[in-house]
């Protein structure tokens, strides 16, 4: 799951593996697998950043449930104390 932000500010919690285009318009343009286009702040870079990390965080076995990346990814976790 990537977050994203509408136009209108709202966060939103998207499933990566529900994307199957992402193009400027200029604006971001997400095209999902069902079809319906959303419209979000991010650009094209960033999306696709998001969607890498989540994909890499998958892969390595860490905890998504944090917002704004995996939980793996904290200061100071997985440190011996």
């Amino acid at each position: 799951m990537i977050e994203v932000t509408r136009f209108s500010g709202a966060a939103m919690v998207l499933s990566a593996d529900l994307i199957e285009t992402v193009e400027a318009t200029p604006d971001t343009v997400i095209t999902l697998t069902s079809g319906k286009k959303l419209l979000v702040k991010e650009p094209v870079d960033e999306v696709v950043r998001r969607v890498i990390e989540f994909r890499r965080a998958l892969a390595g076995g860490r905890n998504l449930c944090r917002r704004g990346g995996a939980a793996g990814e904290r200061k100071g976790e997985g440190e011996a104390t």
